[in-house]
């Protein structure tokens, strides 16, 4: 196993795992040289056990070889890597290197995508549990760097949310910046939430370098996303 491994996480509301948001964002990155893998964490499942899951996952990995382990997630995937790298109570190996959040669920404050929040939480999740699994409230100077992306056009996960963790303080050169853009023509009708790297192909064959480049070469180095 190489020494940098990254896990992906694929979208679904906590109810299902989407398709294209899974082994076609392994074949992107390997065809990146970046080692990569797909986790299929438990579904329908109440907090904490998606995350013990992943938690046990990436302790496998670093059993097998992997001394670094990075996390990329799509909505609800997203919400769960970034758990992952910003909740508390993670053994060494388990910890998270770098997380990439892809129109990630950040808050469950929020009714941002409530649907997600019933299933990982219940309807009568107190205040407190609802702020310990919010990433825009976890985000500490000790966090890993973070890479964030999302559209001005979803209407599944808004990107407010997410825009209030990236400008939480964070300790340099590890910064994180989300600047949502509209959405310009695609081949698809319109870019939203749910797309996996289909949407927004155009741009990102166009920014492999940095960005991708960053994740192979694990640079700490400060990553914004900016418009094009």
């Amino acid at each position: 196993m190489a020494a940098t491994h990254v896990i992906v996480l694929p979208g679904g509301g906590y109810a299902t795992h989407v398709p294209n948001e899974a082994e076609p964002i392994v074949d992107w990155l390997n065809g990146l040289g970046v080692e990569s893998s797909v986790f299929r964490y438990p579904l329908h499942a109440r907090h904490p056990a998606p995350l013990e899951a992943l938690r046990t996952e990436i302790r496998r990995l670093r059993h097998h070889g992997a001394e670094r382990v990075g996390v990329i997630g799509f909505s609800a995937g997203g919400h769960l890597a970034g758990l992952a790298a910003l909740a508390t109570g993670a053994a060494l190996d388990a910890s998270v290197q770098f997380a990439v959040l892809s129109y990630a669920i950040t808050s469950m404050e929020t009714e941002t995508y409530r649907p997600a929040r019933m299933i990982l939480l219940g309807e009568d999740a107190s205040p407190d549990v609802r702020r310990a699994t919010s990433l825009d409230a976890l985000v500490t100077p000790s966090a890993p760097p973070f890479f964030l992306w999302h559209t001005a056009e979803d209407s599944y996960v808004p990107p407010e949310p997410p825009r209030r963790g990236a400008g939480r303080p964070r300790r340099p050169p590890h910064r994180a910046c989300l600047r949502p853009r509209p959405a310009q023509p695609r081949p698809r009708p319109q870019c939203r939430g749910g797309g996996g790297l289909d949407d927004v192909r155009g741009v990102l064959d166009r920014r492999t370098d940095p960005p991708a480049g960053r994740v192979a070469g694990l640079e700490p180095s400060t990553i914004f996303w900016r418009p094009r």
